[in-house]
């Protein structure tokens, strides 16, 4: 089975049980919604501890989860520097035009006339739109942003991706 990193738990957030999550998902609300199922990994352990979303709240940066079952902060300090995964089976389905991370990563990237750029090898969140970091084999990465102007194909299963190169874009 794959896994799928959506969090990781960096702290715990005062002593009713609740841990603070940075969160690796676009999808935070669906992600941590009471009685969602997640997998908590360890460093170190292949087993995941299997765990159900008890509250969900936002706060600064951070996610703050509860458990079912993990009253107080005695039941989740164990789970810090913990990474929340979900199966493959509970991503869902995204509306056309929408990817998850792991299936841009590792894409090629070529501009409109087959030129190859280099992989994309890291998502950033800007806020507006996303960029991606595309590192070609010898020489300084890119930074696309993603956006219609700019990618004008995007195939998942043959992980290319067509790119307008406009003027400055890759100086």
């Amino acid at each position: 089975m794959q896994w799928f990193n959506v969090g990781k738990i960096v702290n715990t957030h005062g002593i009713r049980g609740e841990v603070r999550v940075i969160s690796r998902t676009h999808f935070p609300e669906e992600r941590y919604a009471i009685g969602s199922e997640l997998a908590l990994f360890m460093p170190g352990s292949k087993t995941p501890i299997h765990l159900t979303v008890a509250s969900h709240r936002k706060h600064k940066n951070f996610d703050l989860l509860t458990f079912e079952n993990h009253p107080n902060i005695n039941d989740v300090e164990k789970y810090r520097d913990g990474i929340l995964k979900v199966a493959e089976d509970q991503l869902g389905d995204l509306e056309e035009g929408e990817f998850y991370y792991h299936e841009i990563i590792g894409c090629e990237v070529f501009t409109l006339e087959d030129a190859p750029i280099g992989k994309v090898t890291e998502i950033l969140e800007t806020g507006a739109n996303d960029v991606w970091t595309v590192t070609p084999e010898k020489g300084k990465p890119h930074y696309i942003p993603y956006i219609a102007d700019i990618v004008k194909e995007i195939d998942v299963d043959n992980k290319k991706i067509v790119i307008d190169a406009i003027e400055g874009l890759l100086s």
